[in-house]
């Protein structure tokens, strides 16, 4: 397998990607972010149609929509009082202005698929390049304010009254978000980018007991994820991403049947 070079190159992206997304979606459900993950995803479909229609690369796209969107939907969501309502509409008009993107670029349907599913078998070595940059950028992020960030996403009310300035850390994490979900979008597509963003640190809570191992058990079950599903792509020729998500949820259902039949003993 490995003598192919896409499939070198589809690993090492893979390996990156879901070791951001493994670490930045321990955050992402402990500040009950899933909803912006998964509007994100959105946001950033209209973003790559975007960027499809200008002509450019859609990873830029996506980081532009995306870095946009998460700063203004994450300061909607914490000031509105009608935030799903007001959350919906806005990735209603982004699914929208994805689709007229695309229809007006002319582009064929492999752009659409692979913006919606994923293509991480295409990626050539200048892609690979691009996402491993990213994904150090966002892990670079994420250390740099790490104990702020745990403090302020596992005990928001202690964290105010220690005075750390929630309102910048809230802004870093949301940048990093942006760009965890466009490189995440890179390997799952915009559709299911969420999944690499919740599942795998969802089922590290019902593991670890501390944030360290929480985080160390998020990457290791999105590594599991994206490896075993490049794998069984290779070899049945069937989408990388339904492994991917079938693979994930599995796991989580797992750990989650595990953690109740746990307590009621």
């Amino acid at each position: 397998m490995f003598q192919f070079e896409f499939m070198r190159y589809a690993f090492l992206a893979s390996t990156f990607i879901a070791i951001t997304c493994g670490v930045v979606g321990v955050y992402v459900v402990a500040r009950n972010f899933s909803f912006l993950a998964h509007t994100l995803s959105e946001i950033g479909f209209a973003g790559a149609a975007f960027a499809v229609f200008m002509g450019i690369a859609p990873l830029w796209g996506m980081l532009l929509f995306t870095l946009l969107g998460s700063i203004s939907v994450g300061e909607l969501s914490m000031h509105s009082d009608q935030k799903e309502s007001s959350i919906s509409a806005i990735s209603a008009l982004f699914v929208g202005l994805g689709v007229l993107f695309l229809a007006i670029s002319n582009s064929n349907s492999r752009y659409a698929t692979n913006i919606l599913f994923g293509s991480i078998i295409g990626v050539d070595r200048q892609g690979v390049i691009q996402l491993v940059i990213l994904s150090i950028i966002v892990l670079l992020l994420i250390f740099a304010v790490q104990r702020q960030l745990n403090f302020d996403s596992f005990d928001h009310i202690g964290a105010v009254a220690h005075g750390i300035k929630t309102g910048v850390i809230g802004v870093i994490f949301l940048v990093a978000l942006a760009m965890a979900v466009s490189i995440g979008s890179q390997i799952v597509g915009s559709l299911l980018v969420f999944i690499l963003l919740t599942l795998p640190s969802s089922t590290a809570r019902y593991i670890g007991k501390t944030i360290p191992s929480m985080i160390a058990w998020s990457v290791a079950i999105a590594l599991i994820g994206v490896w075993a599903g490049l794998y069984l792509g290779f070899i049945t020729n069937w989408p990388v991403t339904f492994f991917i998500s079938v693979i994930e949820v599995v796991i989580y259902l797992a750990a989650y049947f595990s953690h109740v039949i746990k307590h009621k003993l």
